[in-house]
């Protein structure tokens, strides 16, 4: 427990000092950029690089907070655990790698943040060491290596640029000399930020501890290829790779947001609204407005991270039940856990005045204005609809519908330093959307929209909240009618097959493939002319050599007298 209280006053401290260096940037107008030189090649200089500027700044004033409020929050969830201290090595190296990823505007030092992120989180995945965990934790770590391997390409891709500085080539000119190189970085975000054909592994790493969910689904890793496009956003315009991402962020979208409403696991129904969510920024990124993807990125960390710990608070609480059917009724037990999981969930509707409401509004809107193709547009705006669907079905289902939980359980919210993070982020949550639009947007513009799409989002969030809480009011779940369309539901609820083309259809192909190549070619003919082939030829030889080597007359008599026998034959 010491150890928990002297890191979160560290990193609260860190935030504190961030924040306000942030805001002496904004002000100034001035950044700055370190680095050293560690070798040189070809008058292709490899540095050591960090970027000190109001965006990194803020972004690492929020991770930090957030990470101090997780590790507070830790000391009540993980109390009981034997292995606590391992628990906090591994969130605090996590929040390190964050770290180095964000303050590093070079290819090559962001590999430092950018596999430690990938390395820690597989340790996280796996903390519960069990069959599950180990599963997906494997799924974690193999969809991420594609986008370390994208990384490490695009390093060899820029080579040609004479430097790695990817904050100077970002300006779209130069970039377009190096071909692949924009594809490259879309590919390792996508992985990253878990978007179609990579969304498998983001619910399959609800497998770590739910404290370790709040930190990885609102700030951190998911966020990770998120905070790379808006860095090289410049080198994104105007380029084909921009329209795939904008189409892939619009599915991503959608589909979270169908597959929520058939979810029952609580963590997987809020996992999923972060896929959802990380749609919604990557969508307005791939239309070319990269602050607006910052600002909505740091308003979702806030409420994303308080409704993980509320989830994780009604969990431990619950006798440890993820399911949401086993729930309900929890506002006459669990007062102060409800008001701000409430209080997320209406954050993450985009209900006015609330933190998401300023960036997801603005985003709708801009999006709304911009010339957008018509799948993209009824993608967005039917996902916008689904959000408060199930964030609806959520409310209904644990916390107002009825009291389904065994007469022997315990709720309650007794534990204070499970409660005292979830209040300080709930004061984030509400006030945070305000306070960042004034700060990134000191002088807003104007949207000019007709009324009926300035109406438009409210009207689909409306009919989305009624959907939600009605049709589970009239129980359609538990009269089986979905039995009916069963495999529309399956279809739906399983993320469109993609934890099984994940998993099972890649072993099935890709891994067969690589057995069956390895059979025959790496053990088999390449082996037999290649290395153990190679080896017995010059065994054998090797051999010979050494008995003509070893200077036996009787060897060179019969050696000449072959020789002259053969010459005689010869004449």
């Amino acid at each position: 427990m010491k150890m928990n209280l002297t890191s979160m006053v560290f990193l609260m401290v860190l935030s504190v000092s961030t924040m306000v260096s942030s805001l002496f940037l904004i002000y100034s107008g001035g950044s700055y950029f370190i680095e050293w030189e560690i070798l040189t090649l070809n008058s292709c200089s490899l540095e050591m690089a960090l970027i000190i500027d109001w965006m990194s700044m803020m972004f690492m004033s929020f991770v930090t907070f957030i990470s101090s409020m997780v590790l507070f929050y830790s000391g009540g969830y993980m109390g009981g655990d034997p292995n606590m201290n391992r628990f906090m090595y591994l969130v605090l190296g996590f929040v390190t790698s964050m770290g180095f990823l964000i303050i590093s505007p070079n290819m090559v030092s962001i590999l430092v943040g950018w596999d430690g992120l990938g390395l820690v989180s597989y340790a996280l995945v796996i903390y519960y060491q069990n069959e599950k965990s180990a599963n997906a934790g494997m799924l974690t770590a193999l969809s991420n290596r594609v986008g370390d391997v994208a990384i490490l390409l695009s390093i060899s891709l820029m080579f040609s640029l004479g430097g790695w500085n990817f904050l100077f080539y970002s300006g779209g000119v130069e970039i377009g000399s190096v071909k692949g190189l924009c594809a490259l970085v879309v590919l390792a975000a996508m992985t990253k930020s878990a978007q179609i054909p990579f969304s498998a592994w983001l619910p399959a790493a609800m497998a770590a501890p739910t404290p370790v969910s709040a930190l990885v689904h609102s700030s951190t890793l998911v966020t990770a290829g998120v905070y790379l496009l808006i860095r090289f956003s410049g080198a994104l315009s105007g380029t084909l790779v921009q329209t795939v991402l904008l189409l892939l962020a619009s599915l991503t979208m959608f589909m979270a947001g169908l597959g929520a409403n058939f979810e029952t696991d609580l963590k997987k129904i809020i996992a999923l609204s972060t896929l959802s969510q990380l749609g919604v920024m990557m969508s307005i990124l791939a239309m070319g407005w990269a602050e607006l993807a910052f600002f909505h990125l740091l308003a979702h960390a806030l409420f994303k991270a308080l409704l993980f710990m509320c989830a994780g608070s009604i969990i431990h609480s619950a006798g440890d039940y993820q399911d949401i059917r086993v729930m309900g009724s929890l506002v006459n037990f669990m007062p102060v856990s409800v008001m701000n999981i409430n209080l997320a969930n209406l954050a993450l509707c985009g209900t006015p005045f609330l933190a998401g409401f300023y960036s997801k509004d603005l985003i709708l809107e801009v999006a709304f204005l911009n010339p957008l193709n018509e799948a993209c547009f009824w993608l967005l705006v039917v996902a916008t609809g689904l959000t408060v669907c199930y964030t609806f079905r959520l409310i209904f289902y644990s916390l107002t519908g009825d009291y389904n939980l065994s007469s022997l359980s315990g709720v309650s919210d007794e534990d204070s330093t499970m409660t005292w993070p979830m209040v300080g982020l709930g004061v984030g949550s509400v006030i945070g959307g305000a306070s960042l639009s004034w700060l990134i947007f000191p002088s807003p513009s104007m949207i000019c929209l007709s009324l009926e799409f300035k109406l438009l989002a409210l009207i689909v969030s409306f009919l989305g909240a009624v959907t939600g809480y009605l049709l589970n009011m009239m129980m359609v779940n538990y009269s089986l009618k979905s039995l009916s369309n069963y495999g529309l539901v399956v279809f739906a609820g399983s993320m469109w097959f993609m934890p099984f083309i994940s998993t099972r259809g890649v072993s099935k192909g890709f891994l067969s493939l690589g057995a069956l190549y390895q059979q025959v070619g790496d053990a088999g003919w390449s082996e037999y002319y290649g290395g153990q082939g190679g080896y017995l030829f010059f065994s054998k030889s090797s051999k010979y050599l050494q008995v003509a080597q070893d200077n036996n007359v009787k060897i060179y008599m019969v050696v000449l007298v072959m020789w002259l026998s053969g010459l005689l034959v010869a004449v």
